[in-house]
């Protein structure tokens, strides 16, 4: 017979409670779920969690897809429901009382309930820091107070923490792990049916609607300036979901006829192509894996701009993972009204025409990757169990 949350196992067995944001956050969560499971086979878990999750055996009190909205003009247009949803959740939480919360990213709304539950007398982690290296630092203060442990997935965030007398440690990255050291090229273009001497270009606009609402005009309009210059070149758009297409589909009629859209499969567009156009986040750090070249958007909305530039929350000179991640302009990153079609072309049509770099970039990346690719799921379990107490 089963034990419903928020009743004690039958044996003490170890009882997890999650709360996984959006898709990646969903991923995340499912590995480390298998990673804690292989230590404590009878762990019971449950909380917010999205399909990968669920099938590795989480109960799911709510979709993770609920947390995804992003910038802080989204959250406020959301604030009504999440925290309804935070009340729900610290309610059922503290009934269950489960050895250890783990919140997956969505900082914005994880660390508020993990400050609840941890003065409830929780012990809580926070797996993947939120960039308070780069923006709004003194948040740093609302992380220690909220978290018994930070687990990171960035070599150089661990000694932020440190700085502040915050407990972090560096799990590594999970992509890093899953992605090939030297990823095959002409595999990728085989399974896609792609000609090995083609010029190919892969879009990603982004995994959100309002990402791609905001994005997917100039990348589509940058495709149509590269269309125009260099006719034979291709143009792949891994689609995230059927939502993000329709959108992106809007805002690319006028090319679409050039642009071969797929459902899903980002890692085998971003393997097969020359160069790639990414939107700001972790489709940054998925290209790097894929040893590829690659031009950098982001645009948010623009009362989040406003509220971060009038308040001085920036502090870091760049926002694209692989330029954090080496520590210079590694890769050139277009930011709000610098996101226009012919900028955007031109920087792509720089990096395809210059192999040396191509080839520089490749290294470097290569670099980066190994130093990621440490087991994160299973580092992530070790350090959770040792924050609980919990031996395995």
């Amino acid at each position: 017979m089963s034990t419903a949350a928020g009743e004690r196992a039958p044996g003490g067995a170890l009882r997890i409670g999650f709360v996984a944001g959006e898709s990646s956050g969903d991923q995340l969560g499912a590995a480390l779920i298998d990673a804690l499971r292989a230590r404590v086979p009878a762990m019971q878990c449950f909380g917010v969690a999205g399909p990968r999750m669920i099938a590795a055996g989480c109960e799911a009190w709510a979709n993770a897809e609920e947390l995804a909205v992003m910038g802080l003009a989204e959250v406020l247009r959301h604030l009504p429901r999440l925290l309804r949803l935070r009340r729900r959740l610290i309610a059922r939480f503290v009934a269950a009382r489960p050895q250890v919360f783990v919140g997956i990213d969505a900082p914005e709304f994880n660390l508020g309930l993990a400050a609840r539950l941890k003065a409830r007398g929780l012990c809580t982690v926070q797996y993947v820091s939120p960039q308070v290296w780069a923006w709004r630092q003194g948040r740093v203060r609302t992380i220690g107070r909220a978290c018994d442990l930070v687990l990171c997935l960035l070599p150089f965030e661990t000694s932020f923490y440190a700085s502040h007398g915050v407990h972090a440690v560096f799990v590594g990255h999970p992509l890093a792990d899953q992605i090939a050291l030297d990823p095959d090229r002409g595999a990728a273009r085989r399974a896609l049916h792609i000609a090995q001497d083609a010029t190919l270009i892969a879009l990603l606009p982004g995994s959100r609607v309002a990402e791609v609402s905001r994005l997917g005009a100039d990348f589509a309009g940058a495709a149509a300036w590269i269309a125009s210059q260099r006719p034979a070149v291709q143009f792949i758009a891994p689609m995230a979901t059927q939502a993000v297409r329709r959108v992106f589909e809007r805002e690319a009629a006028a090319i679409l006829p050039r642009i071969r859209l797929i459902d899903g499969g980002a890692r085998e567009a971003l393997a097969a192509c020359n160069v790639a156009l990414v939107a700001s986040g972790t489709a940054t750090l998925e290209t790097l894996l894929s040893k590829r070249p690659m031009v950098v958007a982001y645009r948010l909305a623009a009362a989040t701009v406003f509220v971060a530039r009038r308040l001085a929350l920036v502090k870091s000179p760049y926002m694209a993972l692989p330029n954090l991640l080496a520590g210079r302009a590694l890769v050139p990153e277009f930011f709000q009204d610098e996101v226009t079609p012919a900028a955007l072309g031109t920087a792509l049509l720089r990096e395809l025409d210059d192999p040396a770099r191509a080839t520089a970039l490749a290294i470097e990346f290569r670099r980066i990757h190994a130093e990621l690719r440490c087991g994160a799921a299973e580092r992530a379990a070790t350090a959770i169990l040792e924050c609980a107490g919990v031996r395995a």
